[in-house]
């Protein structure tokens, strides 16, 4: 299963870089390009246009930049926007003879939340027609005025790979929520943005792979 893991500081940046899963740093990675197309991008927190995939030149990530993801509460949201979330269909195509799991992702933001008021970051991983579905949720309590980063690691053994010889689609759904909690809502406003000052944020996924029988 994922292994959650909260980034604080740069010291722990090198502390989860150094935790990786054996399986994901010593799996040589295919030579040929690996192409991912966006089949279905869908929720409140991705718009039409508002989300992108590109995929590393050594084949070892992806990254997903979202510009307008942002969950709120508080004076000037609406009663819907306390929750926001993305349901990305990715295709992935991958060099013959290989396959490939999740093996971490990294997600960053901002988050602004008075004191008593509450935010989660949440996400979900599942190949198409299998029903193993991993779901890992980050929870920030306030008074917060940060940027934030949370990991999910996923352990050697726990590693669900993309069936060999079939073209599956990776569904991720990700989801941010807040809570206004004991703050009040009337005067002042709680929110979680995945995204940066320059309107924009790279999650990163991080490939796992394994050659095929």
């Amino acid at each position: 299963m994922f292994r959650p893991v909260l980034i604080g500081s740069a010291a722990a940046v090198l502390v989860v870089a150094s935790a990786m899963p054996s399986a994901a740093a010593d799996t040589v990675p295919p030579p040929d390009k690996v192409v991912i197309d966006v089949v279905a991008v869908n929720g409140s927190g991705c718009p039409a246009g508002t989300a992108a995939v590109a995929v590393a030149p050594n084949n070892t990530a992806f990254t997903v930049t979202y510009s307008n993801y942002l969950a709120q509460v508080g004076v000037g949201s609406k009663p819907t926007d306390f929750r926001k979330n993305c349901q990305l269909g990715l295709n992935v195509r991958v060099p013959q003879g290989f396959t490939y799991a999740i093996a971490k992702a990294d997600y960053r933001g901002f988050a602004y939340l008075e004191d008593g008021a509450t935010g989660m970051e949440r996400a979900s991983y599942y190949f198409q027609g299998m029903s193993h579905t991993t779901s890992v949720s980050h929870r920030f309590a306030g008074p917060v005025n940060d940027n934030w980063q949370t990991s999910d690691v996923t352990g050697v053994e726990s590693l669900v790979y993309a069936p060999c010889g079939t073209q599956r689609i990776l569904n991720v759904n990700t989801e941010l929520r807040v809570s206004a909690g004991t703050s009040d809502p009337t005067t002042t406003n709680s929110f979680m943005a995945m995204d940066s000052t320059d309107g924009s944020v790279n999650t990163l996924y991080h490939f796992a792979w394994k050659e095929c029988p």
